[in-house]
């Protein structure tokens, strides 16, 4: 039951947050946008009890959400490093639990080299960051595909969530852009996380007993 509650705790905070940017409210983005990978860094510490690499990437993803409240530049560049190190952790957890197929990997990397290319001529100083963070971003996506297909779904709306950012950073505005990077990136951090306990959690089943294996073998069951 507080496994629940944690889903319905991070839909109140994601709901709080996407009225705030609606609404244009600073305060309300700080009381909620610094709650939600906290709030499903709980849920994934009540199934697993231990800290992984997914973990590690959600405690960045929230120094990273704090450091994007702040005006300026350098704020940008300090949340771009924040999500920087969710990226590789989710990299990091990704591989090791399955590698994702080849065409994963250069779909990915063809949308990587796509968008850097439309974008490059207007980002201005902002380039090599952005080209070396969107890089790690797609390559998280991809990493993504081989684990199951929620977790591939929330890799791609990550993917997604990011490209907005940069496009309001290469001074593009789209109508919405605010409240599609978050309703996008909600939806991501939800998708991957629910779907990483999905996919490790342990096998269901009674195991056979110690016992119960001995009286299985030849000689003790009369089979020859």
């Amino acid at each position: 039951m507080r496994r629940s509650w944690l889903l319905l705790l991070f839909g109140l905070v994601a709901a709080v947050e996407l009225v705030g940017v609606a609404l244009d409210s600073t305060v309300l983005q700080w009381l909620a946008k610094p709650l939600l990978a906290p709030v499903l860094l709980a849920y994934l510490w009540a199934h697993r009890h231990r800290v992984d690499a997914v973990a590690v990437g959600l405690v960045a993803a929230t120094a990273g959400d704090i450091a994007l409240l702040l005006p300026g530049d350098t704020a940008f560049l300090a949340g771009m490093g924040c999500f920087l190190v969710t990226q590789l952790a989710f990299i990091t957890a990704f591989v090791r639990h399955r590698c994702a197929r080849a065409v994963a990997w250069a779909g990915y990397l063809l949308a990587w080299a796509g968008a850097n290319a439309l974008l490059w001529g207007m980002l201005g100083p902002l380039r090599l960051p952005v080209l070396g963070y969107s890089l790690a971003l797609c390559l998280m996506a991809a990493a993504a595909t081989g684990v199951s297909a929620r977790v591939a779904a929330g890799g791609a709306l990550f993917l997604v969530s990011d490209l907005l950012i940069g496009v309001g950073a290469a001074g593009v505005e789209l109508p919405g852009r605010g409240l599609l990077v978050m309703i996008t990136y909600c939806a991501a951090l939800l998708l991957i996380t629910t779907g990483w306990v999905a996919a490790t959690r342990p096998a269901a089943g009674p195991q056979p007993s110690p016992a119960g294996t001995l009286l299985a073998w030849p000689g003790r069951t009369g089979a020859s």
